[in-house]
This record gives C-alpha cells, sequence and structure tokens, in this order.
C-alpha cells in the first residue's frame, strides 16, 4: 500500500465521483464502482459468517483465504488494467468445493436459506456474490476485462452454495428443503 490514510475524509467526493487506484476519477455509480462496491459488500457477508458461532476450522479457513482474494479481486477492478486473480485461485475454489462437497448426499429439493445463522448468513453471503458477478458481466460490457474476475465469482458463489449445506449440518438445524408439494391443488370433485 503506497499512501497510508491519515485523514479519513478528503472531500473530493463531494462532487459525486470518487478516485480509481490508477488516480482517475469516475462517477460513484459507475459501472465499475458498483462492481468493486459490491465485491467489498461480499467481503463483509464472508466476515459475518466468520462472525457466527460454530464455523468448523476448515470452512473458517476456506473463507478466511476468499476474504483476502476478494481484496485482490476489488484491487483488480479499482485499478483498470490490473491483474491479481490468477487462474490458480480458480482452480483451488473448485478442489475446495469438490472436497466439501464430496460427502454431501445428492440435491434431491431445493434449499431454502436457514439452517442455523451461520448458514443463513452464508446464503445471503451466496446471493450477494451473484449480484458481484452480474455487476462484473455488466462492467465488462462496457470496458476491457479480464475473464478470471467472473469466473472467480462464478465459482465462488458454487462454492458458498456447498458451504451453506455444510453449515447447515454442522449446526444441527439442517437443510431447510423447499416443499413444493403444499401447492398441489386436490383434484376436482365429481359434483
Amino acid at each position: 500500500m503506497g499512501n497510508r490514510l491519515s485523514k479519513i475524509y478528503t472531500r473530493t467526493g463531494d462532487d459525486g465521483s470518487t478516485g480509481l487506484g490508477d488516480g482517475s476519477r469516475v462517477p460513484k455509480d459507475s459501472a465499475r464502482v458498483a462492481a468493486y462496491g459490491t465485491v467489498d459488500e461480499l467481503n463483509c457477508t464472508i466476515g459475518m459468517v466468520l462472525a457466527c458461532e460454530g464455523v468448523p476450522d476448515d470452512v473458517r479457513e476456506t473463507l478466511t483465504q476468499v476474504q483476502h482474494e476478494l481484496f485482490d479481486l476489488g484491487g483488480e477492478l479499482c485499478i483498470p488494467g490490473m491483474a491479481m486473480i490468477e487462474e490458480s485461485d480458480i482452480t483451488r475454489l473448485e478442489q475446495v468445493l469438490d472436497r466439501f462437497n464430496e460427502p454431501l448426499p445428492p440435491l434431491k429439493d431445493f434449499i431454502l436459506p436457514g439452517g442455523g445463522m451461520a448458514a443463513a448468513t452464508c446464503h445471503l453471503a451466496r446471493t450477494v456474490c451473484r449480484r458481484a458477478e452480474r455487476e462484473v458481466v455488466a462492467l465488462g460490457r462496457e470496458e476491457k476485462l479480464r475473464p478470471q474476475a467472473s469466473r472467480y465469482l462464478n465459482r465462488l458463489s458454487d462454492l458458498l452454495f456447498v458451504l451453506c449445506r455444510v453449515l447447515a449440518r454442522a449446526s444441527g438445524h439442517g437443510e431447510v428443503l423447499w416443499q413444493h408439494e403444499r401447492r398441489r391443488k386436490p383434484a376436482p370433485s365429481a359434483d
């Protein structure tokens, strides 16, 4: 980090613009700011998962590593032309995902958000991750981006889904299954 912040407010953003990592200024509602802002929100949401009681050590270790990578991704999005997320990061997510998913029973129904505080918060992180991915894709339509950013987020949302299942089971609450049969209508009577 080149410059340390000694003063938190600068007043330079009072006009509705913000500075990127390369020194250029863009509107605060630009696609680039939306993308790295949502990555930051995702990182905060993962922090909420880690603040929950009973998160298993292997999940905690995985999510802490993800937080560091999300900070890297935010930096990549904040500095046009910067490359921080590597193919090896995506490969590692796939390997971790496979390791956590292997012992889980196959899914036969959709899962509702729930299953204890950690699992429910992880579901929230998963949806924020999907939004971050959509915003990175939107930014990629406006500006040239490396494909690793959206691929990383896509894989991460899959990992977060699997971790929701792991956390629901670890909490003892279990997964909350969608009860699709509740909408079945009785057969019409012959009256």
